[in-house]
């Protein structure tokens, strides 16, 4: 059995992304004086929020897709894998608070990940069942 190591420390990194990004949100509505449960009225803490669901939209995709990717192809590509798309999303991020038109290089970069995870995870389950019948 492999352990796939390598894969749960991306996915630990992805989550501690993930909540660097729910950090940033708090710290906008803290600028802004947007008291929850209120999600409008600053722009800037509105594309935070907006960044961190977008994120959270995009997690169970990627998660799936590398953990399935690893498991049926190789640990350390998934690995490497989930880190391009981590660098994706702090592209996004970091893109879409400074300006919305900015966020389209970090989206493209973690749905090229995302796509070959999980498409890869795909192909070789079919492949699979296929060849080996299980």
């Amino acid at each position: 059995m492999q352990p796939h190591s390598y894969v749960a420390l991306v996915t630990i990194a992805a989550l501690l992304v993930y909540v660097w990004m729910g950090v940033r949100v708090g710290k906008a509505r803290a600028v802004s004086g947007v008291a929850a449960p209120a999600m409008t009225g600053d722009p800037i803490l509105e594309r935070h929020i907006r960044v961190h669901y977008n994120t959270l939209e995009w997690l169970p995709i990627f998660l799936a897709g590398l953990w399935l990717f690893a498991i049926y192809w190789n640990d350390l590509f998934a690995a490497g894998l989930g880190l391009v798309w981590i660098v994706g999303r702090i592209v996004y991020a970091l893109g879409y608070v400074s300006d919305p038109k900015k966020r389209e290089a970090g989206f493209m970069i973690q749905l090229a990940a995302t796509a070959i995870l999980l498409f890869g995870a795909l192909g070789r389950i079919i492949w699979t069942l296929a060849v080996v019948g299980a």
